[in-house]
Parts: structure tokens; C-alpha cells; sequence
């Protein structure tokens, strides 16, 4: 072993691991990343990330015991969720991943971060629709290019890879990696800590491990869980979202997110 490492994931469903089902419950990227750590470490994982989490979230529930773990690496992926209400602030959402970033790097972790693809293309919304949130998660984005710029670290950028739009590498609610996008993401990742100086075996891209295919499972999970997030996001979301889709040069949505100087935990 080369030594003992500290991993701390923080975010959402997609580090939970939803998408990626297995016999002991979701895995995902994250848990096949400390798996292959685990190669050539001693690892310690703080799993932290839980579904639905917004920038909000993290900050309160889980910086705190990410912090208190004293990670050598830590992965903040979060934002998606703020991005899909009708509470969206990109100000409040920078000084959020700010503050985390600040903390977290302050600590000493190397941070893991990823830039989103449009995912409104692989949900298949027409253009109308995809419009309006599309300007949402160009705002998103450049909050998460600034935290890199200012905190550096390894960053996935997945509208760099075809893959991020290649329906086969998700799941049945288009929303979350399936095991094939959980993988590859993992594999993303190591590469970037292979820069860094890590050297460990990387996270394999064939499919094992998790539960096979079942359209029987795809629509329960659909039924108990996808269906009534959409409900939800449909109630809140969707008097905006039609209204942008009808008036397309309306920028009342827009508000920039300030740059300032590095921020602290009280901000």
C-alpha cells in the first residue's frame, strides 16, 4: 500500500449513486472511484452526497462532516438540483460552492469538480423548453469555472465528451448515469488523479458488479420515485418554464452571479 488516504464525495443523487444499483443498494461513480483507490491506498470514504441536495445542502448538512473527515481528496458536484426550481439564485449558488470550495481546499483536499453537459437534450425536450434552462446551466457553469479558476483541483468537463449525450450511458430517467455514465465518470476522474501523482488501478469500464437490466425494476423505480420528482418539478418549475418558452427574449430570469474576492464560511 502507498499510504493511507482520506476521500470525502459531497452533491447530489448522481454522487449518491442513483442510477447504478446494486444487490447492497446505489453505488455509483464515487464508490467505484475509492474501490480502485483502495488498489494501491488504504482509503477512508466519507460518503456524504444525498439525492435531491442543492448547493444549500451541502453547505449545511454535509461541508461540516466533510471537513471534520480531513480528506486528502474531495468531490463537490452539486448545482443541477438548484437549477430545476423556482428558487434559482446563481448569486446565492456561487457564494455556496465558494464557501465550500474555500473550505474544503483549505483543509488541504485536492478538489474533484465536474462542468455540466446540457442535459436538456438527452431528456429530449423540445426547443422551447430546453431554451430557458439551457441559460440556467450556462450560469451554472460559469460559477463552476470561476471555483476552478480560483481553487483548481481535477475537473471532468462533460460537454467535452460525446458520451454525456449518448442515451446508453444513462439511466431509464435520463436524469442519472447508468452504470456504463457511473463508470466512465469514475474512469474520468482517476485519470485526473493520475495527473496529480496518484497511482492507482483505474476503474474498469465493463459493466459488473451491479443488478442486471430489468424493465420490471426501471418501472417500479419510475413509479415510487421518478414519476413524483417530475410531478414536483413540474408544479414548481413550469408556470416558468412556459413562460420563457413563450417569450424567448425575456432575461428577467438572469441574474449574473458577482465576482468578489474569496469568501469565508460567514458569508
Amino acid at each position: 500500500m502507498a499510504g493511507y488516504l482520506r476521500f470525502a464525495a459531497l452533491g447530489d443523487s448522481t454522487t449518491f449513486g442513483i442510477g447504478d444499483p446494486t444487490p447492497d443498494g446505489w453505488r455509483g461513480w464515487a464508490r467505484l472511484l475509492a474501490d480502485s483507490l483502495t488498489t494501491a491506498y488504504d482509503v477512508s470514504a466519507c460518503h456524504l452526497a444525498v439525492p435531491g441536495a442543492t448547493g444549500t445542502a451541502v453547505l449545511d448538512d454535509q461541508l461540516d462532516d466533510a471537513i471534520a473527515h480531513h480528506p486528502d481528496i474531495a468531490s463537490l458536484i452539486v448545482g443541477v438540483n438548484d437549477t430545476m426550481r423556482s428558487t434559482w439564485d446563481p448569486a446565492r449558488l456561487r457564494v455556496e460552492l465558494m464557501t465550500c470550495a474555500e473550505a474544503l481546499t483549505g483543509s488541504g483536499a485536492l478538489l474533484l469538480t465536474a462542468r455540466f453537459h446540457d442535459h436538456s437534450t438527452v431528456l429530449g425536450l423540445p426547443h422551447a423548453l430546453r431554451r430557458p434552462l439551457l441559460r440556467r446551466l450556462t450560469e451554472l457553469n460559469s460559477v463552476w469555472d470561476e471555483v476552478h479558476r480560483r481553487f483548481g483541483g481535477a475537473r471532468v468537463d462533460l460537454g467535452a465528451h460525446p458520451e454525456a449525450l449518448d442515451r446508453s450511458y444513462w439511466s431509464v430517467d435520463r436524469m442519472h448515469p447508468g452504470e456504463r455514465g457511473h463508470r466512465l465518470l469514475a474512469r474520468h476522474f482517476a485519470l485526473d488523479l493520475h495527473r496529480f501523482g496518484y497511482d492507482f488501478e483505474l476503474p474498469s469500464l465493463e459493466c459488473s458488479g451491479g443488478l442486471p437490466g430489468s424493465w420490471r425494476r426501471d418501472a417500479a423505480w419510475m413509479i415510487a420515485e421518478g414519476a413524483p420528482w417530475i410531478g414536483r418539478r413540474a408544479r414548481d418549475l413550469g408556470p416558468w418554464v412556459v413562460r420563457q418558452a413563450v417569450r424567448p427574449g425575456e432575461r428577467a430570469d438572469r441574474r449574473t452571479p458577482p465576482s468578489g474576492p474569496r469568501l469565508s464560511r460567514s458569508a
